[in-house]
């Protein structure tokens, strides 16, 4: 791959982005970093999808990616409204996007997400390092509207905190449900971000086609 620069463009990614209310908000809340907080309800973030083509982006190639955390209080995206959002965990098929998201202060590790659609039921499996950690089961309808918009994520670069501006574009399904989220190994890190039971979704979306930058406006706070 060769040297990548910010920022990069994906299109037409299958996408199943959400949050829920975790097991244990506490833990949660304790993996925000200095300087930022995470909500008192320990909000959890999870963005699982799949770039099945070299021909949906100008430089990363396909790649598959599951990436989680807090979501933030008092640092929303320029919306105003949708949270701030910090990284814990960074699943990511591709090499060469590793070194690139690394070198922004991003948790990158190896990884892949598996997207598996058969009628109605949608099936994404996160494994790290060849080990399935999550696996999440939907119900999903057909394209309905088109969601818009710009998303904020918190990374540490040389001990400094840098904003992302990440502007998307997405079809996204109705009807739509998360009827399961799985966290598969309880020796895992990851396994502190898993939803409480009863499953309690706040928010999210299925797209079979969304867009975005890679990252976008980048600052240091």
């Amino acid at each position: 791959m060769a040297d990548l620069v910010a920022p990069q463009l994906v299109i037409n990614s299958r996408m199943l982005y959400f949050g829920w209310i975790p097991a244990d908000p506490a833990a949660v809340r304790a993996m925000a970093p200095k300087g930022l907080t995470a909500m008192d309800t320990g909000q959890v973030f999870m963005n699982q999808y799949i770039v099945d083509s070299e021909d949906q982006t100008n430089g990363f190639g396909a790649y598959s990616l599951t990436y989680i955390g807090p979501d933030l209080e008092g640092v929303p995206a320029p919306d105003g409204e949708t949270p701030g959002r910090w990284w814990t965990h960074y699943f990511n098929s591709s090499p060469g996007m590793i070194d690139y998201a690394s070198e922004r202060g991003v948790p990158a590790s190896t990884g892949t997400t598996t997207l598996e659609l058969s009628g109605d039921k949608l099936v994404v499996t996160t494994a790290s390092d060849g080990v399935p950690v999550i696996r999440t089961t939907a119900k999903v309808g057909k394209p309905a509207m088109v969601a818009r918009g710009q998303l904020r994520y918190f990374t540490e670069v040389g001990g400094s905190l840098v904003s992302g501006i990440y502007p998307y574009v997405a079809d996204v399904v109705d009807p739509w449900e998360v009827t399961k989220v799985e966290f598969l190994e309880p020796d895992h890190s990851v396994y502190a971000l898993r939803p409480a039971d009863p499953l309690q979704i706040v928010w999210g979306f299925y797209s079979p086609s969304a867009s975005f930058a890679y990252p976008g406006g980048e600052e240091a706070l």
